[in-house]
């Protein structure tokens, strides 16, 4: 008997062999269908969509849409819908890497390196808190833009965390937000040429009753003491400084409302620490 299974066992090996390289060769893997469900991956993410052409390089990822603009070597917008009751307790954890859904390659994380400038999240970690693998995405250098550390940990966080607390008081926005890539751009990087907004814009919708309503805001890329209500403007002015056609998805009599007016009544803000 002994002899016998020692037989089977030099026979079967190979097999057994090979079984356990592939185990350990293949890391395992998030579950992608479970870990990457969020708000945006439905039909009305389609709401939260800029207009673009056939031609725009546009890239959607678990929990954000963006499109490309390979000149600047960023996004020009990001749209994603973010509802706060989905949110989970999460790390805000992940690397910066390259975007290979980018065909034309996007800025690496050298070409920060000792520029001055942060990677500047626009779509944040913290809005991506939906599983591990979103929150990962959300590292990409195509959401990446340079911003100088103190509008990236001053007024600009400032705004990122007036729109979580808006989230959590009317469920859920959507949300559109980059710099503005116009005009004669300084650049940086070391492997690809980088441009540095002047300009941020972040472009808020409530699409949920009862009261439909949105807001807007365009900020310099520099620190600021200024309340975030100097910064506000109607979507209409961000669309004229961007060349971006915001919300065509809507009804227009709903878009014209919306886009052409903005009540800071209705929405509340705190003073920026």
């Amino acid at each position: 008997m002994k002899k016998n299974f020692i037989s089977r066992l030099i026979i079967f090996f190979p097999l057994i062999f090979f079984v356990l390289l592939v185990c350990v060769a293949v890391p395992p893997r998030l579950d992608e269908t479970a870990e990457s469900k969020s708000p945006w991956q439905t039909e009305a993410q389609f709401i939260g969509l800029p207009a673009f052409s056939p031609g725009d390089q546009i890239i959607t990822h678990a929990a954000y849409t963006l499109k490309y603009n390979e000149k600047c070597e960023q996004a020009e917008w990001v749209a994603y819908k973010l509802v706060y009751a989905e949110l989970k307790d999460l790390k805000r954890a992940g690397k910066f890497r390259v975007d290979p859904a980018v065909k034309t390659g996007s800025a690496a994380p050298e070409d920060y390196s000792k520029s001055g400038y942060d990677k500047g999240h626009l779509a944040p970690a913290a809005d991506m808190k939906y599983s591990v693998l979103i929150i990962s995405e959300s590292f990409f250098m195509s959401n990446i833009s340079p911003q100088k550390p103190e509008f990236n940990r001053g007024i600009w966080k400032c705004l990122e965390e007036h729109v979580r607390a808006w989230a959590e008081q009317n469920k859920e926005l959507y949300i559109v937000t980059a710099g503005i890539l116009k005009g004669d751009l300084s650049v940086i990087g070391k492997k690809n040429r980088v441009g540095v907004p002047l300009f941020f814009y972040k472009v808020i919708l409530d699409y949920k009753e009862p009261e439909l309503k949105a807001i807007a805001f365009i900020v310099p890329n520099e620190g600021s003491d200024e309340n975030l209500q100097s910064f506000a403007v109607t979507i209409d002015q961000v669309e004229e400084a961007t060349g971006i056609d915001f919300f065509p998805a809507l009804p227009d009599n709903i878009e014209e409302i919306l886009e052409s007016a903005i009540d800071l009544s209705k929405w509340e803000f705190k003073k920026c620490q």
